[in-house]
């Protein structure tokens, strides 16, 4: 298959190489330094399973470089998503599907929105991996797995079945998703209140865990968010603290969330998208979140002055 990887960062360039082993002809979106260094010596991936190279003749600035695809992997920032978004129509047509695998729970709309062709279904990626060095991207956490599907009833359902297929050939854990929209709040309740609480702690997922107090905070950040989506009748399946906790064991106990990169970093960060979401739909619910209020006027500040 014809695969655009818009955003080849932690989580695109990963699949991006995946995909490219699986026999598909891969084309991968950088930028800055990292899409110079791709250009030049090509994408290299340092993982759990090994080492994995995408070759630099597929390396684009623009998706404007790449022909007609079969599916996008849309892995930008959640604070890029409208401009890169609108940079996709010359290389999708009316099969073209396009999976989010960003954060957040409204990207797919926004995406849409903005298209005149293609259909955009919802995703979710379950992996710790990031930019390490220009060129070169790490996967850390050791479970790596794809839910995806459509928004609204079964649409393009044969085109759904080939690219289940072409993760399957790229030995790529996935699943074609019946209600993709719970799938995205259940991510959209860890990475906000996990993550969240990561990020502004500059805790490891291993340290909170160490500890009950922690603990305890961390999973009444995860019921803020479930009471939200049980208001707008998303039917959630109620939060067990011990499944959520042994859940998170799965990972590698020294894994951060993305917000903690960017913010030590300097960089900007998907605060707005995240606990900025869950404050303002508190605030239109009448529902309150005082631990996702207080993360989110933690954080603001640093992506306020990062994103000068």
């Amino acid at each position: 298959m014809k695969i655009l990887i818009h955003g080849a960062g932690g989580i695109g360039g990963y699949f991006g190489a995946k995909l490219a082993h699986g026999g598909n002809e891969v084309w991968c979106v950088a930028r800055g330094e990292h899409f110079a260094a791709m250009k030049k010596n090509g994408l290299r991936v340092n993982s759990t399973e090994g080492e994995f190279r995408i070759h630099p003749d597929h390396i684009i600035n623009s998706p404007a470089g790449a022909p007609l695809v079969d599916f996008v992997l849309f892995c930008v920032k959640t604070y890029d998503t409208e401009s890169a978004a609108a940079q996709l129509e010359p290389v999708v047509d009316d099969k073209t599907v396009i999976i989010s695998l960003q954060n957040g729970i409204d990207n797919e709309e926004k995406i849409q929105s903005l298209l005149k062709k293609g259909i955009v279904y919802g995703g979710v990626a379950n992996i710790s991996s990031r930019i390490v060095a220009p060129g070169e991207i790490a996967e850390t956490g050791g479970v790596v797995r794809i839910a995806f599907g459509p928004m609204n009833n079964s649409l393009l359902p044969e085109r759904a079945q080939e690219i289940l297929d072409c993760f399957a050939r790229a030995k790529i854990t996935a699943h074609l998703s019946n209600n993709i929209l719970i799938d995205l709040w259940l991510k959209f309740i860890f990475i906000t209140s996990a993550g969240g609480f990561m990020a502004m702690s500059r805790l490891t997922q291993g340290e909170v865990l160490a500890v009950e107090q922690t603990r305890t905070t961390v999973f009444s950040a995860m019921k803020e968010v479930e009471s939200l989506a049980l208001a707008q009748n998303i039917q959630l399946d109620p939060l067990e603290e011990e499944k959520v906790f042994n859940g998170m064991k799965k990972f590698d106990l020294n894994t951060r969330p993305s917000m903690y990169y960017d913010l030590v970093r300097e960089k900007p960060m998907e605060i707005e998208a995240l606990n900025g979401t869950v404050v303002r739909l508190g605030k239109q619910l009448g529902i309150p979140t005082p631990i996702h209020n207080t993360i989110y006027s933690a954080l603001l500040p640093f992506h306020l002055k990062n994103s000068r």
